[in-house]
């Protein structure tokens, strides 16, 4: 293994910057994601108990609208509904703008690349444009927590979440026998149990069929959230939702005692699978080192979760010690967030700067341009999160958005753009190819030499 700086930054990190110096060691990579999380600190993310609006609120005033339709107080009603929307909407761009704000700033790049692949991992699309400002404050509260900690921890964090109980509509899962599902004739939601096992854990090839599925979604009954609760209370487990004996998942059978421990004890056993630590490792070296990686590599990731009983940091430091990680060729693309990410950061562009955009700002200089890139940012295509391939991302449309941002967007932040000779060597270092570095000598303007720059194939690949 041979540990390039560089490498360290571009392909593990947020990209290199003219302001803060990248890891000189392994050592100090690794001590940095170990030690407190100082980014979160100082671009502080609220977390779901603290975030705003919420959705009793949002329910409340949509009762009240409706209360009110064909009365004196109907404009007044609407009126209230409609900003709260607008609340929720600036919330969502406040979010945007914190997490970018992160990657520009940040010394520890390399957490958040994790909590980017674990959030994607554990996508979670809400129903309703009502709750999709509180996917990044679910993120800061499940996952940022957990990425050097134990997968169980964050599998268990994750699934009780109550955004994902909402959004999986496992609030409206009864046991068909339980009290509730006979009393009101309702029946199982496989939602949840479904996405358990083949994204979430085993993958959709491990050892599960139907049955399985249907087995989980049965022991998974009572898990539940009330929608009118306070947003600090934790999921609730309703006795009468809940299915009565006990279940067998994958071979495996479970208390027949309905009880959220019962649950618990699943997901540790899902999270423990020898099959989850097969998929989590291809996911893990696809996503940081390559479309197809080293079977060598997935074989040690592999182990180390099964070792270690699925140890987070352990994983990390399993893929940074294997030489194929270090390969000089670079064969990711990096997301469009990443890529303006990157971008503002190598031009030092003040985290601060970025907060008085207002939400026509946030809306013209990045959600547009980065839905055009492929990114619809917070909302990935699908629950199997946002793709890997780089033929997802290296599309027609795909590049022109991102040559049109790079033409566009830095001399806006910054109007004194940099000498491209100069540019060159803060963004790429001795990672810029000969064409990158003559293209960026030869530009006609600094304005045309940047965007040159932040388009080119070494700025774009990691």
């Amino acid at each position: 293994m041979t540990f390039d700086p560089n490498i360290a930054e571009t392909r593990f990190g947020t990209g290199l910057s003219p302001r803060l110096a990248p890891p000189a060691t392994l050592a100090d990579m690794l001590d940095r994601l170990a030690g407190p999380d100082r980014i979160a600190a100082r671009h502080r993310i609220p977390t779901w108990a603290e975030a705003a609006p919420t959705i009793r609120e949002f329910r409340i005033l949509s009762r009240a609208r409706r209360d009110a339709a064909d009365t004196p107080t109907e404009d007044e009603a609407e009126a209230a509904f409609a900003a709260i929307r607008l609340d929720a909407t600036e919330a969502r761009d406040r979010r945007l703008l914190s997490v970018m704000a992160r990657h520009i700033d940040t010394d520890d790049g390399l957490r958040e690349r994790l909590v980017a692949f674990w959030a994607s991992h554990f996508t979670i699309r809400p129903r309703d444009p009502f709750s999709a400002h509180l996917v990044v404050p679910t993120i800061e509260q499940v996952i940022r927590p957990h990425v050097t900690g134990r997968f169980a921890d964050m599998l268990r964090a994750v699934t009780t979440h109550p955004l994902m109980l909402v959004s999986l509509d496992q609030v409206d899962s009864y046991g068909p026998n339980s009290l509730l599902g006979l009393r009101r004739d309702r029946g199982l939601n496989e939602n949840l149990a479904r996405e358990l096992l083949e994204l979430h854990t085993v993958g959709v090839d491990g050892p599960y069929d139907q049955t399985d599925v249907r087995q989980l979604a049965k022991l998974l009954t009572g898990l539940t959230w009330d929608r009118d609760a306070d947003p600090a209370d934790p999921p609730l487990y309703r006795f009468d939702m809940a299915e009565p004996g006990a279940e067998t998942v994958m071979g495996r059978t479970f208390s027949d005692e309905a009880s959220l421990d019962t649950v618990l004890d699943a997901l540790d056993a899902l999270a423990d699978h020898p099959a989850t630590a097969r998929h989590l490792a291809g996911k893990f070296a696809r996503h940081f080192v390559a479309d197809t990686p080293d079977p060598a590599l997935v074989a040690r990731l592999e182990a180390v979760l099964v070792a270690t009983g699925g140890d987070l940091m352990a994983l990390t430091e399993a893929l940074l010690t294997h030489p194929s990680a270090w390969d000089p060729v670079p064969r990711k693309v990096k997301w469009p967030f990443d890529f303006c990410a990157s971008a503002l950061r190598a031009l030092a562009i003040p985290a601060e700067d970025l907060f008085v955009l207002d939400r026509q700002g946030v809306t013209r200089q990045f959600r547009r341009p980065m839905t055009v890139m492929g990114q619809h940012w917070d909302d990935p295509p699908g629950p199997e999160g946002w793709p890997e391939a780089a033929e997802a991302w290296i599309t027609p449309q795909g590049m022109a958005g991102r040559i049109d941002w790079a033409m566009r967007v830095p001399a806006e932040f910054r109007p004194d753009l940099p000498d491209p000779r100069d540019f060159v060597q803060t963004a790429l270092g001795p990672l810029a190819g000969e064409a990158t570095l003559f293209a960026a000598s030869a530009a006609e303007s600094r304005r045309d030499g940047i965007a040159v720059i932040l388009a080119s194939t070494d700025f774009n690949r990691r």
